[in-house]
């Protein structure tokens, strides 16, 4: 990843800084899987810690849109990014977690939307004079889920229709 970093700088040619901007996004694809083995690791250890601090909603937001906006272009698919305006900007908490399971929610309604569009909705609540429940709602226009299959959605594992979704990663 840092090599690719110097082609991306030092490059003029523009068909070397995209194939250079594909690694790169491959590399952070390949660097967050191995964060998650790493992450099951700390669970299954019980050593997975929660680490609060103060962190920029608009922020949070930009990375989640640079992190997911590829993959629903290189599907034609729309995304959309709503949030309330009640949210507060600064916020604090476990930015890391927040962000990988927020990400998590998109790169499946990514990977399982084969046309139209994946959205994400932040509303906002406050419940308290310093505290606020932000609500994130992953919603898009793909395959769906049976009812029957609901439950296999928290399964460690578990996927839903092996037969049909043979060809979806992950």
């Amino acid at each position: 990843i840092g090599m690719d970093e110097m082609i991306l700088r030092e490059a003029s040619d523009e068909k070397i800084k995209n194939y250079a901007a594909d690694i790169k996004s491959s590399g952070k694809t390949l660097l967050n899987i191995i964060n998650d083995i790493l992450d099951f690791s700390k669970i299954e250890a019980g050593k997975m810690q929660i680490i609060p601090s103060q962190y920029d909603l608009s922020s949070f937001c930009n990375d989640i849109v640079n992190m997911i906006a590829k993959r629903a272009s290189d599907k034609n698919l729309k995304l959309n990014i709503n949030i309330d305006s009640k949210s507060p900007n600064s916020l604090f908490g476990d930015e890391t977690r927040v962000k990988q399971c927020v990400l998590n929610l998109l790169t499946n309604a990514v990977k399982y939307t084969h046309e139209g569009s994946v959205s994400l909705d932040i509303l906002s609540t406050k419940i308290g004079d310093a505290k606020v429940k932000l609500r994130f709602t992953v919603s898009d226009t793909g395959i769906g889920i049976k009812q029957e299959d609901i439950a296999k959605l928290v399964t460690p594992f578990e996927r839903v229709e092996e037969a049909r979704n043979r060809t979806i990663e992950g």
